[in-house]
């Protein structure tokens, strides 16, 4: 079995009919199927050019992920996250557990810190409504310079957009929300792998990891935090040294959920990458679709 732990609906193009044949064709059985609710005044105006439909402006509402959800509930299990800084935040949430069914939170992601005091009222509320988080981690490091960045971000007020803070908002927040399970993920989460100073100047740090990293230290002190493997981040953390990246997976395997964050070919590298290491069936078990499961239960 196979579950996909953190993608989106209307993504990149992707319908439910997309969706559903690339779950089939990448035999996964499961998909996570997560919002993305930003304001305006926060979302990363290229991103929003690239990957997301006419008809949404800002990230990924509710409505998308229900009106794909409804194509195949028994492949889909359905997530939402409200912005922090809505007044009714905690009530929409109570509302699309009691309405739609909804199982997860997230993808929690905006300029908000996580220690923010709206952000641990509504953090908490996931944990009472027993909703495993997904956050979004990332420090601003795109550049203005057009010849160190792949957009020129100068004509934006913004010229990097960070998400979520910093690592010790991270911690903080694990502290003060010890009932609400945090899934983390994102650059800013995954370059913490490694003890150097690369976390906030590169995205995808690349090199040698270096003992002692943030993440893997707090995987193992806080048994309310968790990680998903997705993205670009994920890989380039457990491919940059790689055989550290096994060895990670190996200690951190009751923690760890595969997940792809994109679907089509890019969505294949991770799964590629951990077919090639020869892990353990019952390490492999874990991490495929063991603790997804036992994170709903």
């Amino acid at each position: 079995m196979i579950i996909d732990a953190h993608n989106h609906p209307d993504f990149h193009g992707y319908t439910a009919e997309k969706i559903i044949r690339d779950m089939d064709e990448n035999n996964i059985d499961v998909t996570w199927l997560l919002s993305w609710e930003i304001p305006q005044s926060e979302y990363d105006v290229f991103l929003n050019q690239r990957n997301m439909p006419p008809y949404v402006q800002n990230g990924i509402p509710l409505e998308s992920v229900l009106n794909v959800g409804k194509y195949a509930k028994d492949r889909f299990v359905l997530g939402y996250a409200p912005h922090p800084k809505r007044p009714d935040a905690i009530e929409r949430i109570k509302s699309a557990v009691d309405l739609y069914g909804i199982k997860l939170a997230g993808e929690y992601k905006s300029r908000v810190v996580f220690d923010d005091p709206d952000s641990i009222r509504l953090l908490r509320a996931f944990g009472e409504l027993h909703l495993p988080t997904t956050i979004h981690l990332e420090y601003g490091t795109y550049s203005s310079d057009p010849t160190k960045s792949k957009v020129n971000r100068a004509n934006y007020p913004w010229t990097d957009h960070w998400y979520g803070g910093t690592i010790g908002s991270l911690e903080r927040t694990l502290n003060l929300c010890p009932d609400t399970i945090i899934i983390a993920h994102g650059p800013g989460w995954w370059s913490h792998i490694s003890s150097d100073d690369l976390y906030d100047k590169q995205n995808y740090p690349k090199g040698k990891v270096t003992q002692g990293g943030l993440n893997p230290l707090m995987l193992r002190k806080y048994p309310n935090l968790y990680a998903d493997m997705s993205g670009n981040s994920g890989l380039n953390a457990l491919t940059r040294d790689k055989e550290h990246g096994k060895e990670y997976i190996i200690q951190n395997a009751d923690k760890l959920l595969f997940a792809r964050d994109i679907y089509g070919p890019a969505g294949t590298k991770l799964k590629e990458h951990i077919d090639g290491l020869s892990l353990p069936m019952n390490i492999l078990d874990k991490i495929m679709f063991e603790n997804a499961i036992k994170l709903l239960d």
